[in-house]
């Protein structure tokens, strides 16, 4: 490996760590976009187990006990999108979902005969979920591949105005 290459990969790995460590301190780090990020993880790592260990009629168990819940926070992650992308909003919302089912799909074959596994337990858990802040919770504590980081933050306005300023962050993190 040459020094650029060296140095080029040690100063992303320290980006990544720096972001990822500004990410988990951030008074914002739990905010409704936040949330969506990690109900949407959640549910494209079941999806890419369901079709990985032919357990769609799980997958669609979830899907029908949670719809609600997933369709609301579908909505704020399009408003997220929205907000932050403008006119490529849609664009920038169908990479991400690419990318998040391509690098939980890479996890799966790094793991190998072992991911069914480890992954089917899943549908138990959220099985065992009463209610969808049951599910955002889980979503929050379940350690879910995301392929970047996306942040969002309401600025405190200058006004009594309810205009918020939101402010985005996007790293790239490969599992």
């Amino acid at each position: 490996m040459s020094f650029s290459r060296f140095l080029a990969a040690g100063v992303l790995a320290a980006g990544v760590l720096h972001s990822s460590a500004s990410f988990a301190a951030s008074e914002c780090g739990h905010s409704p976009a936040h949330e969506a990020f990690n109900v949407q993880g959640l549910k494209s790592e079941l999806m890419v187990t369901a079709l990985s260990c032919n357990a769609q009629d799980r997958y669609n168990s979830f899907v029908a006990k949670f719809r609600t819940t997933l369709l609301r926070e579908e909505e704020r992650l399009n408003g997220y999108f929205r907000t932050t992308y403008g006119r490529r909003a849609q664009q920038e919302h169908d990479d991400y979902i690419t990318q998040l089912a391509n690098v939980q799909s890479e996890r799966g074959l790094q793991s190998g005969t072992i991911f069914c596994q480890q992954r089917l337990a899943m549908f138990d858990e959220v099985n065992a979920l009463e209610s969808g802040e049951d599910l955002s919770s889980y979503s929050d504590a379940k350690d879910v591949t995301q392929p970047a980081s996306f942040e969002t933050c309401a600025a405190p306005s200058a006004s009594r105005s309810t205009t918020h300023t939101t402010t985005r962050r996007r790293t790239t993190r490969r599992a």
